[in-house]
Formats: structure tokens, sequence, C-alpha cells
């Protein structure tokens, strides 16, 4: 504002002392050309603007507006810049699809319907980014029920982290349709397919019928028990000590011999047997005392 004046119309030489003088710096007393009324009292205002005053204020506009046009040309480009520049760290979802990719492949040969959750990742966490993330398990886990998985990270930046999971498989299982005495063998009508998670199951649980059919189990059981094959006993068709028949056949081939029993086994499981030459064999057990030998 410099090179106006004002000057109060008001003949008191208080003027100076008013708050609107106070306020602004830089004039003078001078005759007016303009009159108003600011709060009350008048005053005058005079544009007074010195040739050098006014090459200054357009070099300034020009500077101005040239800084505007530069800004503006280089706008495509720092967009185009900062479009290219890589993330400054690892995207959190991705982490979490990796995870999810993992376990799907891990899951593939399991029976049922398959579900797979991965747990919150911390958002504090701040990793490098990684162009190949690898998962795997530690050391005794599985794709089953609760689990942990580690991703890791080996270039530009190494890092492991771990992450938590579940796997829900819901599929069918066997149980006992009726109570089942210990050591009785087991019919299929004493049996029932129930559904559920699969998971949350103990190990081991049947899920075909005639994976219990024949056996007995080792304790009493009441109804709706899931049924463990590792908890049950096949019905032995080859005693300790018993005589056996040996036998093997091939193409265009069939021989027999006598031998004996080294050791108990149910109908399909491996034992083995001493011929009366002395010499140990292994065959599968088969009901009517004979074990089955391939050559």
């Amino acid at each position: 504002m410099t090179g106006f004046i004002i000057r109060s119309c008001l003949s008191e030489p208080s003027t100076e002392k008013h708050p609107l003088f106070r306020a602004i710096q830089g004039f003078k007393r001078g005759p007016a050309d303009y009159h108003g009324n600011i709060e009350g009292e008048t005053y005058a205002m005079t544009p007074r603007l010195t040739p050098s005053a006014l090459r200054l204020a357009a070099t300034a506009l020009l500077s101005l507006a040239a800084s505007a046009a530069h800004a503006q040309q280089n706008q495509p480009a720092q967009q185009a810049q900062q479009a290219q520049r890589p993330a400054a760290y690892h995207d959190r979802a991705a982490l979490k699809r990796t995870v999810e990719e993992f376990l799907q492949v891990q899951t593939g040969g399991l029976p049922g319907q398959v579900t797979v959750a991965v747990g919150a990742i911390d958002p504090r966490m701040s990793l490098a980014p990684c162009p190949a993330p690898q998962a795997f398990f530690m050391p005794g886990a599985r794709a089953w029920g609760k689990t942990t998985v580690g991703v890791r990270c080996a270039t530009p930046a190494a890092w492991t982290v771990y992450i938590q999971a579940s796997v829900t498989v819901i599929g069918e299982y066997v149980a006992s349709a009726a109570p089942l005495a210990q050591g009785q063998t087991i019919e299929a009508g004493q049996l029932v397919m129930l559904k559920g998670d699969l998971t949350m199951l103990p190990a081991g649980i049947a899920t075909d019928i005639n994976q219990v059919v024949g056996r007995s189990s080792n304790s009493s059981l009441p109804p709706g028990t899931p049924m463990r094959v590792d908890t049950l006993r096949i019905k032995p068709v080859v005693q300790s000590g018993q005589l056996v028949r040996l036998v093997s056949s091939g193409a265009g081939f069939s021989v027999s011999a006598e031998a004996r029993a080294m050791g108990t086994a149910g109908d399909g499981q491996v034992v083995q047997v001493k011929t009366s030459g002395g010499q140990q064999i292994t065959g599968i057990a088969k009901a009517g005392g004979l074990v089955e030998v391939a050559f």
C-alpha cells in the first residue's frame, strides 16, 4: 500500500492516533480526492504510484505467472514419477493373499468342504517391499485346524513373519449308532455317518464305514461316539505260532508251502512267517490261515 496518502477531513490533528493509522504503515498526509466514512470520521485516499513501484509490481506479476506455468507443465511428470515410485512398505493385503494361496494348495487333497481363514495382520507391521514372498510351515505345523504360516523374503530386504490362520474341513465321519461293548465285532448296522468339522475331532477318525466293520473296540462306546481307527482291533485271521499255508502265484505258476506264523495279524495285515528250513518271509495275512507272498 506504499504510495497512498490518507488524511483526515476533520480539523483535529489526532488522525494519526486513529487505529487505522496504527494498523497501516507508510502513509503520509496530502490533498484529498476521495472521501469516505470510516468509523464515524472522514478520511481521504489518493493513489500515488511512482514509476519504480509500477515496474516492481509488473515484475512481481510476471514472475508469479511464470512460476504458475512452470508448475503446471511439470505436474504430469511429477504424477508419473510418483506412480512409478515403489511402495514404501509391503502391502498387508498381498501378504494375506500369499498365506491364503499357500493353504489352499496344502488342503487340496482333504475330503469334504475346506475353508481357509487368515488372521488379522498387525497394522503396525512395516515390511520392506518384496517381489516374491514365500510361505512355509514351521516344523510340526500342518493345514488342519488352527495353524501358523511363515512368510519370508530373501531379496531385496530379508525378513520373516508368522501369521495365524485356521482351516475348517466339513465332512462326513463314522460314529456309533448303538452302544458298543468292548471286544464286540462291529457290524454295519451299528454305525452311522455324521457330518461336522473334522478338524475339531480327534486324530484318526474313520471317514468310511468299511474302515470299522469287522473290527472290535478296545473299550465300550456310547451311541454317537466318533470311531477312531487307531482304537479298533481287527479280528485276527492268523495267530502267533499257528501253522499257516504260505502261497505265492504269478504268470503261469503257483507254489505253496507250510510255515509257522511269528505274529498275530488280521485280514490284510502284514505278518512274518518262518519256513521249515528256517527262512523268514513277510506276507499278507488272509482268512483261512493263508499268508500271501509276492515274489
